[in-house]
């Protein structure tokens, strides 16, 4: 299997946002893709990212994506590399790509003086708890808790 893992860049949006609802799909939450390119756009190639992005390319399409952000642990009191999304088409996976996205993802880590790497899945997603696992990945189990502000003003 050919494939290249590369910054996104703006062309690649259109099929980001695509990729988006698929991982949505797959992880059975609700997606409106309505104004995620300008958005995710804004977020990506402003002055100050507040999101970055590679996306995993075979065949001349996005068939993967991950993205990441720099967040500040209290408890530790140091920034960590936080794994926003990791997605891949059903035809890349079992290719060992994730482990090489995680092979990245420690390295820009490292770089950036984080004190770790944390990321969730779905509880159903056994495949991937299983290949998190066998990375070396500890699992913390929580409820994950939002509040649409749009909602509630």
């Amino acid at each position: 299997m050919e494939y290249i893992i590369r910054d996104c860049n703006e062309n690649d949006l259109p099929e980001l946002v695509e990729l988006c609802g698929k991982h949505s799909q797959y992880e059975q939450v609700n997606y409106d893709a309505k104004g995620k390119e300008n958005l995710l756009k804004k977020a990506l190639f402003s002055d100050s990212p507040k999101l970055f992005c590679f996306v995993i390319e075979s065949n001349d399409q996005l068939q993967g994506y991950f993205s990441y952000t720099f967040d500040y642990s209290t408890w530790d009191a140091q920034i960590f590399l936080y794994l926003d999304c990791l997605y891949l088409e059903p035809e890349l996976r079992g290719h060992k790509i994730g482990e090489i996205v995680f092979d990245k993802l420690k390295e820009i880590a490292r770089q950036n003086d984080c004190v770790n790497i944390q990321w969730q899945t779905p509880i159903f997603n056994e495949r991937a708890i299983n290949f998190y696992n066998r990375i070396g990945g500890t699992g913390k189990e929580k409820m994950r808790y939002f509040i649409d502000i749009e909602k509630t003003f």
